[in-house]
Parts: structure tokens; C-alpha cells; sequence
């Protein structure tokens, strides 16, 4: 592989599920993909995705929850949006670039209990690290 694909991962705020699609991008991918995140706008990263990521043997801890950088929107080989809003008010994308939607549901918006909130980070995280490997397999990434 000459060129390591350029993966952009978006989402509204830039704290949950794209940081934990970076994470396990970074993770499956090591050297052999560039992996980004942003939001539309930025929440700072949600402790509670570091702590199910941790569980699972990620470190997302350092990342930072940033906004969307059109240079790097231009420069990715894909953009993948996690959530409506990012994929409805995402800055249009040069033809090169291809775009996918994986619509997921925001964990940061889960009710009940410390336990029941936890649980649906790691359902959301379980997902995306299924999605992440599918994805980089398809893109030739193993």
C-alpha cells in the first residue's frame, strides 16, 4: 500500500462515538491507516467513553474532541458520519472523497442508572469495533 487511506470519522459533538471509531480505527488499523475525528461542534471527550473504551482495552484517553478541519475533509479517502446530525450539516465533500453514514445512537443521551448508561456506551462501542473491523477489511486494511 503506497498511500495510507485517510479515514475522517464525524459526528455533532465530537466526545462519544466518533472518538471511540478513532479509537478503534487507531487500534485495528496501527500504522497502516491516518485515522481523525470531529465534530460540528465540540463537547470535549465524554469520560464515559474513555472508561468502556479502557474496559475494552483502548486508550482514547489523550485524544482531544475537535471541530471539523476542511483541509482534512478534503484530504481523507473517506468521511464516515456516526450520527444525523453530522451527516445532514456536514460540509459538502469533494468527489474524491468517498462518504458513508452509519447511523448510530448517541449514548451520551442513555437514562437510568450509572450501570444502565454504562451499558449503552458498550453496546455503542461493541457496534462501531464491529463496524471498524468490517470496514477496514473491506478497504483492504488488515
Amino acid at each position: 500500500m503506497d498511500k495510507k487511506p485517510v479515514i475522517y470519522f464525524l459526528c455533532t459533538g465530537n466526545s462519544c462515538r466518533s472518538q471511540m471509531a478513532e479509537g478503534w480505527a487507531k487500534h485495528f488499523g496501527r500504522d497502516k491507516v491516518e485515522v481523525y475525528s470531529a465534530g460540528i461542534e465540540t463537547h470535549g471527550l465524554n469520560p464515559r467513553a474513555v472508561a468502556v473504551m479502557q474496559e475494552a482495552g483502548v486508550d482514547i484517553s489523550q485524544q482531544t474532541s475537535d471541530l471539523i478541519d476542511p483541509i482534512l475533509l478534503h484530504r481523507a479517502d473517506y468521511v464516515i458520519t456516526l450520527c444525523g446530525d453530522a451527516n445532514d450539516r456536514c460540509p459538502v465533500t469533494p468527489p474524491q472523497v468517498k462518504r458513508l453514514h452509519w447511523g448510530l445512537e448517541d449514548p451520551a443521551k442513555a437514562t437510568g442508572t450509572e450501570e444502565q448508561i454504562l451499558n449503552k456506551f458498550r453496546e455503542v462501542r461493541d457496534v462501531i469495533r464491529d463496524r471498524i473491523k468490517v470496514f477496514l477489511g473491506e478497504i483492504g486494511v488488515k
